[in-house]
């Protein structure tokens, strides 16, 4: 093979790389030449990742509410890389905003689409029947999702609609965490008491969710877009996209989940409780939590209609 001027350059620029490192080139090209071909399923770990569903009950369905649930925390996942990416970002732009809530909305527009797996893709009856053997987990659970409200807007529009007012002046982050409207969802329907399966989230993810309401405090996705030019907070694509995600995650969202648990858990006027004993008659739908991450993107009117009509 001819060794052509581009091939020198690009030896040059390794050579000044690998220096400024300390290291020495020829080691790195001697690996680079005994190195074996990456492949496909080695670089996506294939082998390990479709290893990653087994099933607890013999129900063959099960296997399509564990994967599908998969799916959806890698989705989160990808979200949170791009609230990151916003909230860490020393330049902002609004181009940059955009660009990354474009992403956003994207993923969660795929995972509203993808709601009808859950809900018309399995047998109810094995559902009903495999549900049991998952106590007290429920996707109340994820985390991911909890740490995606946390980075979006302030601790104060996460807080239930009952507490709001009395929480609005207070500076103590670990009382308004007591009282984010989440909770509420996971109280057991007779007592009132906490449910095994918030005490469990808690324990696991408590001092994590303070941490990151700390940290985002003043980084969340509300707060870098009130900290743009004047002239950045008024171009109409980044508040369309802004809205958008605010529609997406606490309208079309919550309201995917609930046309499920309707699905499986409601049979005539007798209600079966949610997996974990979650409350999800009073928490899944919208309405009865007016949550919005950009409150002052929404007319006063908007907000009180919230997740009673689709908005935009």
């Amino acid at each position: 093979m001819k060794i052509t001027p581009e091939i020198t350059h690009k030896l040059e620029q390794l050579a000044e790389k690998y220096e400024a490192m300390g290291q020495d080139m020829l080691s790195y090209l001697d690996g680079l030449l005994y190195a074996d071909y990456l492949t496909y399923w080695d670089y996506v770990h294939l082998d390990v990742l479709l290893n990653l569903q087994p099933t607890i009950t013999p129900f063959e369905d099960e296997v399509i509410f564990l994967t599908y649930h998969q799916i959806t925390e890698l989705y989160f996942k990808l979200t949170l890389h791009a609230i990151h990416l916003i909230a860490d970002d020393l330049d902002l732009t609004a181009q940059v905003f955009i660009t990354q809530l474009k992403r956003i909305n994207m993923y969660f527009e795929q995972l509203i689409g993808s709601f009808d797996v859950m809900i018309e893709g399995m047998d109810k009856e094995q559902f009903l029947k495999f549900r049991m053997s998952l106590l007290p987990a429920s996707g109340f659970q994820s985390a991911q999702f909890r740490m995606i409200e946390l980075c979006s807007t302030n601790i104060d529009n996460l807080i239930h609609i009952s507490a709001r007012h009395q929480l609005l002046k207070s500076e103590d982050l670990q009382e308004k965490y007591e009282y984010l409207y989440w909770k509420r969802g996971a109280t057991e329907l007779a007592t009132g008491k906490k449910t095994l399966t918030l005490r469990q989230f808690e324990k696991k993810y408590g001092k994590q969710f303070i941490s990151l309401i700390r940290n985002f405090y003043h980084k969340n996705l509300w707060e870098r877009y009130r900290q743009l030019s004047e002239e950045d907070q008024q171009n109409e694509i980044l508040i369309q996209q802004l809205r958008r995600f605010d529609v997406q995650a606490n309208i079309e969202w919550p309201l995917a989940h609930f046309r499920s648990a309707a699905r499986y858990l409601q049979r005539d006027t007798a209600d079966i409780a949610a997996t974990g004993g979650t409350n999800w008659q009073e928490y899944l739908p919208p309405k009865n939590q007016l949550i919005t991450f950009f409150p002052d993107l929404w007319t006063e009117e908007e907000r009180q209609d919230w997740g009673k009509r689709k908005s935009r």
